[in-house]
């Protein structure tokens, strides 16, 4: 009895083991990755409840009809304001072009230029409003994403944040180990990075701004884990493997991974470029 019982533990435990343990399909997983140029994606009303006054959005990632974090731009008309309204999820925004203003509805306007970085808690009542050929990255970390009326706020415990492109703060080489020392020596500037939100402890969800000087070459080399990046400012090179021309990728365009992966980009001499980032865990930075 003995031994049957000590055999049937180990089919128990061996059971767990497997159900638990990646399998060896999973383990031999290929890194995949993905680039989304801003020129290819389609663009449909945010709010359709508006009609022709609504902002215009184009999905990058995900489905913000749907439940899982998605990722998306939004375009404004120049002069655009909304009502003052709310959503039903916090998002974060970073500014591409132009300039936003997003407060309380009796705020005076501060208007956020490219490079910008907002948050907007769920349940607060605000109001959105453009100048110029106004656009932005907008991202949440669940959906639905639904525009709901003033009468319907509510308090879930988080603050706002709007920090100016002026006041964000830069990290270079000697600062971080996300960035590697370049080669080169005789270059006048290195990468940086700015940490915007979350923690990578623990391959944590995490966001932040990266700004590659002008002639930069090199990668970013993400971890065994999602990986995806918005171009802010700038129009990059991506670089295929086995391609000698780079893929020129416009504000707005996407690249993204899935397992370790280094995605090979570079700027051109005399511009600089700004990514916004979103890993889990971390990612480094290599000049080559």
């Amino acid at each position: 009895m003995k031994k049957v019982m000590s055999m049937l533990i180990i089919v128990i435990l061996t059971s767990l083991f497997a159900a638990r343990s990646p399998s060896n399909a999973q383990q031999n997983a290929k890194p995949t990755s993905k680039v989304v140029l801003a020129a290819d994606v389609e663009w449909t009303p945010l709010n359709p409840a508006r009609g022709d006054k609504s902002p215009q959005a184009a999905t990058l990632w995900g489905d913000r009809k749907g439940s899982a974090a998605t990722g998306f731009l939004v375009k404004f008309a120049d002069g655009f304001s909304s009502p003052p309204h709310l959503h039903n999820v916090t998002y974060r925004g970073v500014v591409i072009g132009g300039g936003i203003h997003n407060d309380d509805p009796n705020a005076t306007p501060m208007w956020m230029p490219p490079g910008s970085f907002w948050t907007q808690p769920a349940g607060e009542p605000h109001v959105t409003a453009a100048r110029g050929l106004a656009i932005a990255y907008i991202e949440i970390d669940k959906g639905p994403y639904l525009v709901l009326p003033i009468e319907e706020a509510f308090d879930n415990g988080e603050s706002p944040v709007n920090v100016d492109a002026s006041n964000i703060v830069w990290l270079n080489a000697s600062d971080t180990n996300w960035i590697e020392e370049p080669v080169d020596n005789a270059m006048t500037e290195g990468p940086e990075i700015a940490f915007l939100w979350g923690s990578p402890r623990n391959n944590g969800v995490n966001g932040t701004l990266v700004k590659l000087p002008g002639g930069f070459k090199g990668k970013i080399r993400s971890g065994d884990s999602v990986f995806r990046a918005v171009i802010i400012q700038g129009k990059p090179k991506y670089h295929l493997r086995g391609k000698t021309k780079g893929k020129i990728i416009a504000p707005g365009s996407h690249f993204s991974s899935e397992g370790a992966k280094s995605h090979q980009v570079s700027c051109g001499a005399k511009e600089q470029c700004t990514i916004y980032v979103r890993s889990e865990g971390k990612f480094r930075v290599i000049p080559d």
